[in-house]
């Protein structure tokens, strides 16, 4: 039991949820250390939401209420750590949820699409018995893509993702979300939209943020994203992370 008084409360119970994820065996072996990864940069921020972190995620919203074809992907840390979050925001914003998976095995899916139908969530794609395309230019098994899903999507919230995927999902003409406290990584680079946040933080403010953009005029929401410079505000991203840190 974590003490509530602990300096580090959050951190150590999000700790917790990862490795008990891990213990129910639909982790990859390797997400420890990419949840350690992601811990280290939020420190550098002061595990604190950012004011270019907030400007991405209007953005972002603003662009999955414009799209078609909006569609969440999830890995074992994404569910790990904001399932019903990630489950509200997609109902708030009528977006799809798909299970997509660099280490993918029957086991993992499988206890993620448990999950999911648990919580109500009936409708999870990128399952066992889904209808599955490839993109052949990825060359491992995050390639698998949903049918009505990712593989049709035009825009894409890709929460702790892996680059490789992110840019060929990219040239393929998809408009990229993505959450990663790391700003200097490829994903962030290649994204449309990049945010610098904890996806525990993030989540739950980009719902609040769909209930009042939801009423705002559609030109609104395009001017926003027209608006929006990536690499710009990947800059001032940094800058927060220097000011932190002097």
């Amino acid at each position: 039991m974590i003490p509530k008084t602990h300096p580090r409360y959050e951190s150590l119970l999000l700790r917790e949820k990862i490795v008990k994820a891990s213990e129910k065996g639909y982790l990859a072996d390797s997400a420890m250390i990419a949840h350690g990864r992601g811990e280290a940069f939020d420190y550098l921020i002061g595990e604190k939401t950012t004011y270019p972190a907030k400007r991405a995620m209007y953005v972002a919203v603003a662009a999955l209420l414009l799209s078609d074809n909006p569609v969440i992907s999830v890995n074992g840390n994404a569910t790990a750590l904001a399932i019903d979050e990630i489950i509200e925001l997609a109902r708030e914003i009528n977006a799809k949820i798909e299970i997509n998976l660099f280490y993918r095995t029957d086991e993992r899916v499988q206890i993620i699409t448990s999950l999911f139908r648990d919580r109500g969530y009936k409708e999870i794609l990128g399952t066992l018995d889904d209808d599955i395309e490839y993109f052949t230019d990825i060359k491992n098994s995050r390639s698998s893509a949903s049918k009505s899903g990712i593989y049709t999507a035009d825009t894409i919230l890709i929460p702790l993702e892996d680059g490789d995927r992110a840019e060929i999902l990219k040239k393929s003409g998809k408009n990229i979300i993505t959450i990663d406290l790391n700003p200097l990584s490829r994903t962030s680079k290649m994204s449309d939209v990049s945010i610098m946040d904890n996806i525990v933080r993030a989540i739950p403010f980009m719902t609040k943020i769909a209930k009042d953009l939801k009423t705002q005029d559609k030109k609104v929401l395009m001017d926003m994203v027209n608006d929006f410079d990536n690499e710009e505000n990947l800059k001032e991203s940094i800058e927060q992370i220097k000011i932190r840190g002097i």
